[in-house]
């Protein structure tokens, strides 16, 4: 079992959106647990770890919560070098910060590798019922057309919260190449196995073998020499 400070890959995933779409509570309800109604807008950047075991392997999840207020979007461009994966959050009851998600993805372009893998993640499924401003078949036919993943979510009753993550985090390890561990068996490769023969003479067997050579030869040379008269 590995501690937290061993694991087999590292994978650095990015929160993105509009201040007050529930990025910092989707990001503690996934880590610990956790649900805070009076969570204050995030101050620049912050992050968070998680270890996973995905297919036998120990991923650390690292999980930076950007700040979605516009006087730290200059500030925040540098985070998300090296990010493999991004869940871009808009809040289903505001169809500004639905809008704004071009916005986002702009950004998320200019920065990040253009491999990373996006999931768009319409927040607080809580209050659909009363305040929904944003349909799901707007949030589906958004990421159909740009080739996100899609999900709708509620980090106060923890709908699909844990599946977003997990769904994300598959989807980056499948994209890699494999890293297998090692074990005994296969530090063992370059030994004999079952089956390999080794046959190896003893220096006597060789001297066995030459002395009976010349004593061959001996009796040859005896034999040409005529026998008893």
């Amino acid at each position: 079992m590995l501690t937290d400070d061993e694991y087999d890959y590292l994978f650095k995933l990015v929160l993105i959106g509009d201040s007050g779409a529930g990025k910092s509570n989707l990001l503690s309800r996934f880590t610990s647990n956790e649900f805070n109604l009076e969570t204050k807008s995030t101050i620049g950047v912050e992050f968070a770890t998680k270890n996973l075991e995905i297919d036998t392997h120990t991923v650390k999840a690292q999980i930076w919560d950007t700040s979605g207020q516009e006087r730290y979007r200059a500030i925040t461009g540098a985070y998300y070098r090296g990010a493999v994966g991004a869940l871009l959050v808009y809040d289903i009851t505001r169809s500004s910060s639905f809008q704004n998600v071009q916005h986002w993805l702009k950004e998320l372009r200019d920065h990040a590798d253009t491999n990373i893998v996006i999931m768009l993640v319409g927040n607080k499924l809580d209050l659909s019922e009363t305040s929904r401003q944003v349909s799901t078949e707007q949030g589906g036919a958004l990421a159909e057309q740009e080739g996100f993943l899609f999900v709708e979510t509620s980090a106060l009753d923890s709908t699909n919260v844990e599946e977003a993550f997990a769904t994300v985090f598959n989807t980056i390890y499948t994209n890699l190449p494999k890293k297998e561990k090692t074990t005994i068996q296969e530090q063992q490769n370059n030994k004999p196995t079952q089956g390999e023969r080794v046959q190896l003479r003893p220096p006597s067997v060789r001297g066995t073998s030459a002395r009976s050579s010349l004593d061959d030869q001996r009796n040859k040379n005896e034999t040409k020499g005529g026998g008893c008269c």
